[in-house]
């Protein structure tokens, strides 16, 4: 019995290892992956060969990965712009995501324009009113952001992310009842007066 506990010790701990070093593994082949994608996309844009939008978005998809926001943002402007021909889904996917970069540099502004581009070009979009209500919130203004996650609540039922945004921002900014029947409605707080 005494020899049993640290063998299984040790199995355990074998076991631990391996996960974390699988674990660390596919994050190396990932980052690997995207330092491949980064390089040959940036080269045949130095290469003089005009980009199609598809490949822009690609690299644009791959800076934000690799949290070169500024860079992701040029990208995707300039497949923005060579869009033109592209289906309404590729375009609402280009604002969306250059919304997204945006939004990392603290442009909440002309992220929340890119986003409704993005709703404009795919009004069934539940990521970009997902994105949309977030960058409402960072503005303070929880009842378009509430607006925007029952929105996309309302496409997908089971979406944990939104779900659990609408729980926080219900704590932080409860809704204000809406009862209109009751008396002194719209009326200002009667100030109290001493003795008179």
């Amino acid at each position: 019995m005494d020899l049993l506990l640290p063998q299984a010790y040790l199995i355990g701990l074998i076991v631990l290892l391996g996960a974390a070093a699988l674990v660390i593994g596919f994050q190396l082949v990932r980052v690997r992956r995207d330092e491949a994608t980064l390089s040959r996309l940036e080269s045949e844009g130095k290469t003089g060969v005009q980009q199609d939008p598809a490949a822009l978005y690609e690299l644009g998809s791959v800076q934000l990965r690799k949290r070169l926001y500024a860079q992701a943002v040029n990208s995707l402007q300039l497949a923005l712009k060579r869009s033109s021909g592209e289906p309404q889904e590729a375009q609402a996917l280009i604002q969306n995501a250059l919304g997204f970069s945006l939004a990392a540099q603290n442009n909440h502004t002309a992220a929340i324009r890119h986003y409704k581009a993005a709703l404009q070009a795919k009004s069934d979009y539940p990521v970009a009113l997902n994105n949309l209500g977030y960058a409402f919130e960072r503005l303070s203004k929880p009842e378009e952001a509430r607006q925007a996650y029952e929105q996309a609540l309302s496409l997908d039922p089971g979406n944990k992310t939104t779900q659990k945004r609408l729980k926080l921002l219900d704590r932080r900014n409860p809704r204000q009842p809406e009862d209109s029947s009751g008396p002194g409605k719209g009326m200002k707080p009667q100030a109290k007066t001493n003795g008179a």
